[in-house]
């Protein structure tokens, strides 16, 4: 192998490398600034006659227009198409009853569910199509998004060593090994893999991350889960007990055959004991908010709010079971998708003088009133610890009343359109979804998988043509599709393309890569494999995984073919650790979630620095025992 001189360009290359490590790992500079920062002065040296070959400035900006960029920009807007039709609150609500309301048993369902779709779909698409799942999941138990999303986004990327179309590195590996084969002779010709080929070390490092988070997520994710919960989670009930007395809970009951309340309307049920009867299933059918001269038909279930010592008493009285969790209405009153809101009614509005009844509040507005404040007063239906309970449906309304109702957050965001209310809360979901397009959604999302599993179109067309279907269709609007790309992420991802392609064009990448095999000469092969494995890791945290893959398996071919080893299996080693890509979040899949997340570069470290440790010693194992 010939010897690679170091130059004043590779000088320079190693040094932007490492201020783009002081810059991320110190976050003097956000992340993306910092990629930002590090693009423009590779543009701006490259017109030192010097350092001409450092980048071709015509080019400079081309990451933005880059096959991964725009493949991101695409998911994203996919995945809100999907998120605005209501389906990932479906997929939410069914992994919340599968994996229940705890971070140790969210952690296996959920990235287990993106590792298995990964291996099919890239990692950062996978990644990107749950990133609402898990907002919705977060909102629903309480537990904050620093907790599933690094074990999702781990998982993710993961799960694409799991198959040959799992990642790019592995989509390049038989084309690679086509082209090294015309150099090698007969006896050491390589095999192309199959498509299930790699699948021992993806399921093994996907089971590998699943337990690691598992067992050491207490400790190595950020966040006190028990701290932040409680912040997030009793802060709204703190507020309504603390100035209204109000504390209620959302309990669901049975309803047996041949109950007493057998043709009982909701509304003489809700009078007789002070509770409000919020919710009714019955023959399979599930009503929120349904009116107050609603019959009750047994056997059906009730969704009851009000003090829980009521509820209990009231069951006793009628022979009803109380269920311990919500289980049919479950999904109906998740935080992310109902709560307490608090309205007032402004001088102007024609609601003065009309009590609740008069106006059938639920029916017309999709509102529960829970409570009337009224000066220093406060009149609520519920019994509360300071007052009695009050017949607030019949109250007449005046000017400068608060209204405490339970609502569904999308009945709440059409009111904010009606002269007639002031909404005062602010802090809820305000999109409206479009259940009614879930069919589009669904098929352009289809068509996009099908094109990238079966055709030959290249990956960011491909997505792009599932997004813009999802445009025309008006799953969403052009607006919201913009709202929907993290652009943080974009800038990032597209900034740090051009150091990846100057330490590559400029000779760095492969003067590195010489001595660290030069040091690696006269070891054992399989410590000449690990060695390989290890120097693809570094490159894939400085460079693209792609880039690292083209440049290091030929490198790895020649190693083998002098060593005596196995050039198949070092060209493997190359094309599966370029995916043990946890220690910064330059990998796309980690910039994705940095910002959602909240995390910093020191996260990153902390947690992805005992997952790169993992990655290695899985699959080097793994290899040695089915390869």
């Amino acid at each position: 192998m010939q010897s690679i001189t170091l130059t004043l360009e590779m000088i320079v290359v190693l040094c932007l490398l490492g201020f783009t490590v002081v810059l991320f790992v110190s976050e003097v500079l956000r992340v993306d600034l910092a990629a930002i920062l590090i693009m423009v002065l590779i543009g701006a040296l490259s017109y030192i006659p010097a350092l001409h070959g450092l980048a071709d400035v015509k080019h400079l900006f081309d990451g933005f227009a880059s096959n991964a960029v725009i493949s991101i920009i695409a998911v994203m807007i996919i995945g809100a198409g999907l998120d605005k039709t209501g389906l990932m609150n479906t997929v939410a609500a069914k992994i919340l009853r599968v994996g229940g309301t705890t971070e140790r048993r969210i952690i296996p369902v959920v990235s287990g569910t993106v590792g298995l779709i990964s291996s099919f779909l890239q990692n950062v698409g996978a990644a990107a199509l749950f990133l609402p799942v898990v907002s919705r999941i977060s909102a629903s138990t309480e537990i904050p998004m620093a907790r599933l999303l690094m074990p999702m986004g781990f998982c993710a990327i993961l799960g694409g060593t799991m198959t040959m179309v799992g990642s790019s590195p592995l989509i390049l590996l038989n084309d690679l090994i086509d082209t090294s084969n015309a150099d090698l002779p007969p006896e050491m010709q390589m095999e192309p893999f199959g498509l299930f080929s790699v699948t021992p070390i993806g399921i093994s490092l996907v089971i590998t991350g699943i337990l690691y988070f598992i067992l050491f997520g207490r400790w190595v994710l950020p966040g006190n889960t028990d701290k932040e919960n409680a912040s997030s989670g009793q802060s709204m009930k703190d507020y309504l007990k603390r100035i209204y007395g109000l504390k209620a809970d959302i309990v669901e009951v049975m309803v047996p055959e041949g109950s007493i309340l057998l043709g009982e309307t909701l509304g003489d049920v809700m009078d007789a004991h002070h509770v409000y009867i919020i919710g009714t299933y019955h023959n399979g059918r599930r009503w929120v908010g349904p009116t107050l001269d609603t019959e009750i038909t047994p056997p059906c279930r009730l969704a009851i709010l009000g003090r829980k010592k009521v509820i209990l008493e009231m069951c006793q009285d009628y022979g009803l079971e109380v269920l311990p969790d919500l289980e049919v209405f479950a999904e109906e009153f998740v935080p992310s998708k109902a709560g307490v809101a608090e309205i007032v009614v402004p001088p102007d509005s024609a609601l003065i003088g009309k009590s609740a009844r008069d106006l059938q509040f639920r029916k017309a507005y999709g509102l529960a009133m829970l409570a009337v404040h009224r000066a220093d007063e406060t009149f609520s239906h519920v019994e509360t610890e300071d007052h009695a309970a009050t017949r607030i449906g019949v109250i007449p309304l005046r000017a400068g009343d608060t209204l405490v109702v339970q609502t569904q957050w999308q009945a709440l965001a059409r009111l904010r359109g009606d002269k007639n209310f002031v909404i005062v809360t602010t802090d809820y979901p305000q999109e409206e979804l479009r259940p009614q397009k879930v069919g589009f959604a669904l098929v352009f999302f289809l068509i996009a998988l099908g094109l990238i599993l079966f055709s030959p179109i290249r990956l960011s067309l491909c997505l792009l043509i599932g997004a813009i279907g999802m445009i025309v269709t008006r799953v969403l609007s052009i607006d919201e599709a913009y709202e929907s790309v993290g652009w943080n992420t974009v800038f990032m991802l597209a900034s740090l393309i051009p150091l990846g392609q100057a330490v590559q064009s400029t000779g760095t990448a492969e003067w590195i890569a010489q001595g660290v095999l030069t040091v690696l000469d006269g070891w054992p092969i399989w410590a000449l494999q690990t060695g390989v494995a290890v120097l693809a890791t570094m490159f894939t945290l400085v460079m693209s995984n792609v880039g690292a893959t083209v440049l290091l398996v030929p490198l790895a071919v020649s190693i083998a073919v002098a060593a005596g080893g196995d050039p198949a299996l070092f060209a493997l080693t190359v094309a599966i650790s370029t995916s043990n890509s946890f220690l910064i979040p330059t990998h796309q899949v980690n910039a994705l979630i940095m910002g959602p997340g909240g995390y910093r570069v020191a996260d990153f470290i902390r947690t992805g620095g005992i997952m790169t440790l993992l990655f290695l010693v899985v699959s080097m194992g793994v290899m040695a025992l089915f390869y």
